[in-house]
Order: C-alpha cells, then structure tokens, then sequence
C-alpha cells in the first residue's frame, strides 16, 4: 500500500499540470472556432465535431485507461497518455497548415489521437491523489485538482486567443510544448511507489467492478449524471456565448478570450475554496451539490429575460459558482467511493460520462441555439434542476459519515464477493 504524504507544492503542481494539460485541449479551441468555421469552410455541425471528436474518443479512451492504471500503476498510463497528446495536435496543426483540402478529416483524427491520449490524463491524476494522499489532505488535494482543471478553463480561452494573433491553427502546435513540461513535473516530482500486492486478476477485478455497483450504483450513477449535466452545460454555454460574441458584438481576438474567461474564473476560485472546505464530510458536501444545483438552475432561467452582455456575463458568473460548489464535492464523493484497487476504474468511468457531456454539449447547443434561445436557457435549467432532485432523493449520508468510512464498508463487502 502507498504511504500517507503531506501535500508538497510540486507534488501538487505535478499533479495540478496533468488536468489542466486536458482542458487546454478543448477549451483553447473555442475562440478560434468561428475562424477555423470561415478558413475550412465548415458548417456549424462539422465545426462542432472538433470539440466532439476529441471528447468522444477521450470517453470510450478513459474507462480502459483506468484499468491498465488498476492493473499496473498510474505513472505507466500518465506519461504515454501525454505523449499521445502532444502527437495528436503536431497532427492536427499540421493538417490544418499543410494538408489542404484533406486538412479537416486529418484535423479530426489528429483530435481523436489527443482525446485518445487524454483519456489517461485528469481522473488517472485524480486517483492517484486518491492513493497518495488521505482525510482531508485528499479532498483538499482533489479540489486544487479540480481548481487547475478550472484554472485551465479560464487561461485557455485567452491563451487561445494569443496564439491566434500567429495564426489561427499555432494552438495545436503549443500542445506539445505543455505537454513536455507536465511529463517533467510527474516524472521528477510524482513519486509513486510500487504496488506492495498482486493485482487482482481479471475475473476478480471484473466482480469488484459488480459488486461495488451492486452495493453504490444508485448514488454513482447519481453523481455521474450530475457530473456529466455540470460540464454539458458549461461547454454548451460557452459555445454559444463565442458564438454571439462575434456575431452580435463584433468582439475578437483577446477581448473575446477575457470575455470567456470572466465565468471560469468564478468557477475555478469556488472549486478551490470547496476542495478546502469540505474535508470529507459527506452530508456538507450533499449540501453544497444541492445548493449548487438550484443556484445553476436559477441563473439559467434567468437568462431567459437578458440578453446585454454585461448583465448576462454577471448572471453566467453566479452559474458557474454553481458549478464549482458542484465538482469538487463530486470528485470527492467518486475518488472516496471505493479502496484502491479499483480506484482507477471508477473514477476513469466518472471521467467517460463527463467527456460525454463535453462532447454532447456543442452540437446540442449549436441545434438549440437555431431552435430557440430561451427554450435552450429554460432546457438548461431544467437539466440541472433534475440533477438537485436526483441528489435530494437518491444519496443517502449520515450525519458525520466520511468517505474513508464509506470506503472501508464497501471493500470489507467487495473482499467477501471477490475471494
């Protein structure tokens, strides 16, 4: 078993780049979508399948990741997954720089590659803060995680927007370069140990697998769907927001990408000070999912009734703490969920469906956005209404629980159905 550590900063750091590298990936992109839309003569579906593809095979990537990280270690998946990642955007900048009137099908499996090795990036980070670190230093940890992976979300959209004073598709060959420098963080300053047990054999990881479901499936398919509805609706947002930005203000270049920022900002600061606060205590942290919840759901319908974009910034600003009372807590509830041995596994399937939901999320949005702007608003806010009821309704926590004590019932269960 791993030792207990205290959280160093570049441990931390280390930990905190391996998200934030998997952010870049999507994020960095929005600003310069309407311009990739005019340069490839894209439709807005086919434009929007560069976020997708990369989200969807990041998605079907992650849970098989996960297991390799059960079945081996988590640095053996964290370092070939960055690798990946930085090869799939030399790829799709090269594509889109020389390749010509083949630039947007090599753009897309360039993006495939990068979702591919992103998939063995953020949760196989996630649980290997789950293995190194415990109690309260774990959930603290995890939301410093979750804060970079917001962090990420607010510098991408102006460091994407930076990069395209060069030119446009210069952001695909910046990958690499951040990817470099995060496979140096965890190399020198991640120190995991080696497995001191036999990792369990496919038959018994697979019954593991059942029996944690068996016994937790309800409430982690709960969170799951909350996770997936929180990063559905923060990309869809956002897509349509550099969407108008453009078209109905006029506003390019690094202006739009403080624009975008404005909200991740608001979000990422809340994720930092939740992950601080909550310290495992699983019935604050059911308080802090519902609370976040009705707060999204109220801002989202009344957006409805806004539409100048200082009032609808301020209003998109209050959803996004929403959202980041949310995600640590999530996060947490997961990595906590079960020992170990499967760690990797689950929390990899939480990252599956919220790649899901960023995936989901532009096409949804781009077909709504031509439906109706306030049904998109009002459709919104009844998703993450649905999500406060479902967690009202269907996760259960004593008053003092932990996730430690949740974790040691669970696999003293999973023990007696795996032997």
């Amino acid at each position: 078993m791993l030792s207990k550590q205290k959280p160093t900063g570049l441990t931390i750091t280390a930990l905190g780049s391996i998200p934030m590298i998997l952010v870049l990936g999507n994020s960095m992109l929005i600003p310069i979508l309407p311009k990739m839309k005019a340069v490839l003569n894209l439709s807005q579906f086919k434009v929007s399948l560069v976020i997708t593809a990369f989200s969807a095979a990041a998605a079907i990537s992650i849970p098989i990741m996960g297991y390799l990280s059960d079945r081996f270690c988590r640095k053996a998946v964290i370092i070939p997954s960055l690798i990946l990642f930085g090869a799939g955007g030399i790829l799709a900048g090269s594509a889109a720089a020389w390749f010509g009137d083949y630039a947007y099908i090599w753009l897309l499996i360039g993006r495939v590659i990068q979702g591919i090795g992103g998939a063995g990036t953020a949760y196989i980070a996630m649980a290997l803060a789950g293995d190194l670190f415990k109690g309260g230093e774990q959930s603290k940890v995890l939301g410093i995680i979750e804060a970079s992976n917001g962090f990420g979300k607010v510098v991408s959209p102006i460091l994407g927007s930076l990069l395209a004073l060069i030119i446009w598709y210069a952001i695909f060959f910046a990958f690499p370069v951040f990817c470099l420098i995060s496979i140096l963080l965890t190399l020198f300053f991640v120190k995991e140990k080696a497995k001191s047990t036999k990792p369990l054999s496919p038959g018994a990881y697979t019954k593991g697998l059942f029996s944690v479901f068996k016994h937790e499936g309800l409430w982690l398919i709960v969170t799951y769907f909350t996770g997936t509805a929180c990063l559905l609706t923060l990309f869809g947002i956002l897509f349509y927001l550099s969407d108008i930005l453009e078209k109905r203000y006029h506003i390019n270049g690094l202006l739009k990408g403080f624009i975008l920022a404005v909200p991740l900002l608001f979000m990422t600061t809340t994720s930092y000070i939740t992950g601080a606060k909550i310290m495992k205590k699983l019935k604050l942290m059911k308080i802090l999912i519902v609370a976040g919840l009705l707060l999204m759901t109220l801002s989202f319908a009344i957006l409805v009734f806004f539409s100048k974009l200082i009032p609808f910034i301020s209003i998109l600003a209050v959803s996004s703490i929403g959202t980041g009372l949310v995600l640590p807590c999530i996060n947490s509830f997961i990595t906590g969920s079960v020992n170990k041995e499967l760690r990797g596994f689950v929390t990899s399937l939480y990252g599956s469906v919220r790649f899901i939901g960023v995936a989901a999320g532009p096409p949804i949005y781009g077909w709504l956005m031509g439906w109706s702007r306030s049904g998109m608003f009002l459709c919104t806010a009844a998703l993450t209404l649905l999500s406060g009821i479902l967690t009202l309704l269907f996760i259960h926590v004593s008053e003092n629980q932990t996730t430690e004590e949740t974790t040691t019932s669970l696999f003293q269960k999973l023990k007696l159905t795996t032997r």
